[in-house]
């Protein structure tokens, strides 16, 4: 049996057993997907005994990213951008490969499921903890005119857009900047703090948006975001969840195990039916 799992604390929420089923199904194999619940302290250990135990690859979400980064002995660009990992695999001694697909993820969600065209285009990014990091990355790639951080602690957003500035036109702001360039609006805004966890949304103006604006939510629900919510109050062109983010960066993790990027489109069917 080809074991894999997630592992994380929370994780009983987790998607991620269903969506790599749907994979496997696809690809005609039978293939073991659990939920791995760690604690800070038994990480590694728990990592280690998983794949003593037969486990071939983890996906590694909230909060271990940053200690899988650290304790694999070779990472993919993307993983060491972000300076996180969500993807382990294992070589032949059992050291840790470690990969990052979030921002791939992303970057797949918006510009194959979404259409969106990103080259020349202003993005706004709201938050600047470790999922923009793993973002950042791939969305500069895709040459923006710019994209602009904003964060409550401006010091946070400053050190990110210094790390990533040779790959683009990056700056940072705190959210009163925002309020006081009432004439910038972005083509993109996407929301990458975890606001809507709570039910609560950063305290953005307006202004940031128009009718020509796509807003994108990194937190996903079964209900539309208090983000979500706001942006369509303002009349933006078109918004979404992270949903299609998650379900993207699952296809590339499994292809990185198996060597099979899966066609997305039916997990979407299944998990928005």
């Amino acid at each position: 049996m080809n074991k894999y799992a997630v592992v994380g604390n929370p994780i009983q929420h987790s998607k991620s057993p269903i969506i790599h089923q749907a994979f496997a199904q696809q690809e005609g194999v039978q293939i073991e997907y659990q939920r791995l619940l760690s604690e800070t302290s038994n990480f590694i250990t728990d990592v280690n005994h998983f794949h003593a135990q037969g486990g071939m690859g983890l996906n590694v979400t909230l909060p271990f990213k940053v200690d899988a980064y650290e304790h694999c002995v070779s990472c993919d660009d993307y993983a060491q951008a972000a300076q996180a990992v969500n993807t382990i695999h294992f070589n032949s001694q059992g050291q840790w490969l470690g990969s990052n697909t979030d921002g791939i993820g992303l970057l797949r969600d918006l510009t194959h499921n979404q259409q969106l065209d990103l080259h020349n285009r202003s993005i706004l990014i709201l938050g600047a903890g470790g999922s923009v990091r793993g973002i950042l990355l791939p969305l500069l790639l895709e040459k923006p005119k710019q994209i602009l951080i904003a964060n409550r602690t401006l010091e946070k957003a400053i050190t990110l857009a210094e790390l990533f500035s040779p790959e683009g036109n990056i700056s940072a702001c705190n959210y009163e900047q925002l309020s006081d360039n009432q004439s910038a609006n972005f083509d993109v805004v996407i929301n990458a703090t975890s606001a809507s966890l709570s039910q609560q949304l950063p305290p953005i103006p307006k202004s940031v948006v128009s009718t020509q604006s796509f807003c994108y939510d990194l937190a996903y629900s079964d209900n539309a975001t208090v983000f979500m919510r706001w942006a369509q109050q303002q009349g933006v062109r078109a918004c979404c969840d992270g949903i299609g983010m998650l379900i993207e960066q699952a296809a590339e993790s499994y292809a990185i195990w198996r060597g099979v990027r899966p066609d997305t489109q039916p997990v979407f069917k299944l998990l928005r039916p």
